[in-house]
């Protein structure tokens, strides 16, 4: 993406001062098209929303609320791959320093994107008082940075108060903060647009965020504290997702992994995403590829597109899925679980005996356009493409050899890779250990699956609107109707077997454990964990219990780049 606007390293500077020179960017999609007029209005939005893919990189946003929880886990591969210094380490066993580098580079991306919205908002204010689009996209930029303040709240426990590029930021927090967010959002929700998503932000994404902001408010105004959740606030979660729900725009999808297929864009499930398609294409498929194995080719059409053997889940999340399935394959029991799409004839299951060395003639045929790899929580061998020693694919005749994979990177193919349940930071620390997760699809629409995708990112979902209702009328007290909303939810993925049971009852920890199998790696483990009473808790390689790291510490390059106010950015308890 051709971009003109000057931005200064980023830092907690961009949001004391920052300025563009120009923000004519190239469009994002077939949203933000147009010349004259509308063309200034695109070329403002364009730097905001284009960042977002960016901000909510692996690397960034994304890791930094997986490997805070219990459902991810990062270790240092063979000794040192994904040591980084050990910042996946420190954030796991949250023993953070305030020179993480996961922290500070999320920090970064978060305090600019803010600043993008807030040049945006000066530019199309004065435009807004004779045109309708300029007036529209001042609301979306509106609602984006109460949005993406929203995100420093919920990790860093403050929101920056700024209106105009040339203003020094107000710093908010606890109960001031959700106020002001509260404002934000109630200022644009009955004007912003309702038939602009999911690429954009509507309506329904601002009363998502409402609800969201109030079901979190407990939290929020108080992080260190024991929360008690008000009747006030959740009715107000309970009006919000009604008027969602009431709304009749979205549906739930009867075949959970199409959400993070390719296409879609279209699902009528997707609430908010971030937008790949069109010009934004060379953006990343960083969560498709980050938890694959590395000797995973993913797409037969696409030799250079892999997997990077990065994250697992922990034993203590796995385990979660076998606890409520009593002792049934929760492969067997619900299908967000696992899908398989690879069918491994009978004669080929067994590999015993066999080595990626003298296996050539145990493969299946599969023409390229009709393989897929398996989608969910993946366990033991994986099967895909396999390269001869010109760094080419096997063929077949009408397609190409599918094989079981062989383990390339630490064993020059000695020996199949096996996913296995047990990983931590030391005896179990290999390529393979863990189980992985292939949530969303490799694209089939792209060079380089690993850094090209038209996936739309997906932030916020009808299925979330359910369970936030559930968990507002259960705190108030209506379990019946929390059990008829989460009933009505798990039955609806319904496009194969198994079909989940319904629940027979509903109580906060079955709550608490429906919400991580319906979303898991969609960053909402660490906040759930907060609001459930779950993040002192122990599980694999981390056994802290201070409860003032329920925030992350303030990077100190941001504190330093703040020095010249005295005051102004003070770190959080704890770092």
């Amino acid at each position: 993406m051709k971009r003109k606007c000057i931005i200064a390293f980023l830092s907690i500077s961009s949001l004391l001062t920052w300025s563009c020179t120009n923000l004519d960017e190239e469009v994002l999609d077939e949203s933000l098209t147009g010349s004259g007029q509308a063309k200034v209005v695109s070329g403002a939005l364009a730097p905001a929303y284009g960042l977002l893919p960016q901000t909510f990189r692996h690397t960034r946003y994304y890791g930094l609320q997986l490997i805070a929880s219990d459902e991810a886990i990062l270790p240092a591969r063979g000794g040192d791959q994904w040591y980084d210094g050990g910042k996946f380490i420190e954030v796991h066993t949250h023993k953070i320093t305030p020179g993480n580098g996961l922290v500070g580079e999320s920090w970064d991306y978060l305090t600019t994107n803010i600043s993008r919205t807030v040049s945006a908002i000066g530019i199309l204010e004065p435009l807004a008082e004779s045109d309708i689009q300029a007036q529209q996209g001042l609301y979306e930029m509106i609602a984006l940075r109460a949005y993406l303040n929203m995100v420093m709240l919920d990790s860093w426990g403050l929101v920056f108060k700024k209106e105009h590029v040339d203003a020094t930021s107000e710093i908010l927090r606890s109960a001031d903060a959700v106020a002001y967010l509260e404002s934000e959002f109630l200022f644009v929700v009955d004007k912003i647009n309702n038939d602009k998503g999911p690429g954009r932000l509507t309506r329904n994404a601002v009363l998502g965020f409402l609800a969201k902001l109030h079901l979190n408010a407990a939290v929020y105004r108080d992080p260190y504290a024991k929360p008690t959740f008000s009747k006030e606030d959740m009715d107000k979660v309970i009006t919000y997702t009604n008027a969602i729900i009431d709304s009749g725009k979205h549906s739930l999808s009867p075949e959970y992994f199409e959400l993070f297929n390719d296409d879609n864009h279209d699902n009528t499930e997707l609430i908010f995403a971030l937008d790949q398609r069109g010009i934004l294409k060379n953006d990343h498929s960083r969560w498709a590829y980050w938890s694959m194995s590395g000797s995973l080719f993913p797409r037969p059409e696409y030799p250079s597109a892999d997997g990077t053997d990065g994250p697992a889940i922990t034993p203590d999340f796995y385990q979660t899925w076998v606890d409520a399935y009593n002792g049934v394959d929760p492969a067997d029991a619900d299908p967000r679980f696992y899908k398989k799409n690879v069918v491994v004839p009978d004669n080929l299951q067994d590999l015993s005996g066999y080595t990626p060395q003298n296996d050539g003639d145990r493969f299946i045929c599969i023409p390229a356009e009709d393989f897929e790899i398996d989608r969910g929580i993946l366990r033991g061998t994986p099967w895909g493409p396999r390269k001869d020693s010109d760094g080419n694919f096997y063929t077949c005749d009408g397609g190409y050899r599918i094989y079981a994979v062989g383990e390339r990177r630490e064993a020059d193919m000695q020996y199949y890779v096996n996913h296995s349940q047990e990983i931590d930071f030391s005896s179990n620390n290999g390529y393979a250990s863990g189980f992985r997760v292939s949530k969303y699809q490799f694209s089939h629409s792209s060079s380089n699956g690993n850094n090209y995708s038209d996936v739309d990112l997906v932030m916020l979902r009808y299925a979330e609107i359910y369970l936030m209702r559930a968990e507002a009328k259960l705190r108030n007290g209506d379990a019946g109707a929390a059990l008829a909303d989460v009933n009505h939810l798990r039955t609806s993925r319904n496009a194969r077997t198994p079909i989940p049971a319904p629940l027979t009852s509903i109580d906060l920890e079955k709550l608490y454990r429906e919400r991580g199998f319906e979303l898991y790696w969609e960053m909402a483990r660490r906040t759930d964990m907060i609001r459930f009473g779950h993040y002192e808790d122990s599980w694999t390689e981390k056994t802290d219990t201070d409860i003032r790291h329920r925030l992350f510490p303030i990077p100190q390059s941001a504190i330093d780049g703040a020095s010249n106010t005295e005051g102004y950015l003070v770190q959080n308890d704890g770092y």
